[in-house]
């Protein structure tokens, strides 16, 4: 076993890079309050394992969404279990995403030289939001419909361009099967590839800059 690790630790320095992650400099300001942006990252993951394990059985079409969703509650070992840590993990994320802006916003961690980690936490939040709409959508019962048609109709009231996005949006000039399929595309593909690369962006900045410190 040490001859195994001896063959990658020449090769990737694994030592070195296990002494620079544990031996980074901890502000004393530092409370549980900081650990506010760690926890909604530790939400996000549980979103993904969960999110990945029901794909499995659901199917995004409009006349088999909603009874895929009840199987998965009703007939699939330990489904109830995953979809609802999914759904409250989803209402805990977005809690902790707003508490940690806010943490960030009073300690002043948005001024300089960190107006760029402050942007890309932002882009994230925004990102969370649009989790949760579109997520919202995918069992298509009666609540996820009309929440679909509200949000994709408030574009409509933008001049000349209002009409078009709200097509683009749908996929159509109705809610339908265009729309569910978008929106399905959207969190569990796109949303999730977008939030990983800021994500990223966010703790290198972090982890170049430290940790802001107090007012």
């Amino acid at each position: 076993m040490s001859k195994v690790y001896d063959w990658f630790e020449e090769r990737l320095e694994i030592q070195a890079i296990a002494d620079d992650v544990s031996s980074k400099y901890v502000p004393p300001h530092v409370n549980i309050f900081y650990c506010l942006g760690g926890i909604t990252l530790t939400c996000f993951l549980v979103q993904v394992a969960t999110g990945f394990a029901m794909t499995f059985y659901y199917r995004p079409t409009v006349t088999e969404a909603f009874a895929s969703v009840q199987y998965i509650m009703t007939d699939v070992n330990f489904g109830w279990l995953i979809r609802s840590v999914h759904r409250w993990s989803a209402s805990m994320m977005v809690l902790m995403m707003i508490l940690h802006v806010c943490r960030v916003y009073l300690t002043g961690g948005f001024k300089k030289p960190r107006e760029l980690t402050w942007v890309t936490g932002v882009i994230l939040a925004s990102l969370t939001v649009s989790f949760g709409v579109t997520g919202y959508s995918l069992p298509w019962d009666q609540v996820g419909y009309w929440a679909v048609k509200i949000v994709t109709g408030v574009p409509d009231a933008i001049p000349v361009v209002g009409s078009f996005i709200v097509e683009l949006l749908r996929g159509s000039v109705s809610v339908g099967q265009s729309t569910l399929t978008r929106f399905y595309s959207l969190h569990t593909f796109v949303l999730p590839l977008l939030t990983a690369t800021f994500m990223l962006m966010h703790f290198l900045m972090i982890r170049k800059q430290g940790i802001s410190g107090p007012l």
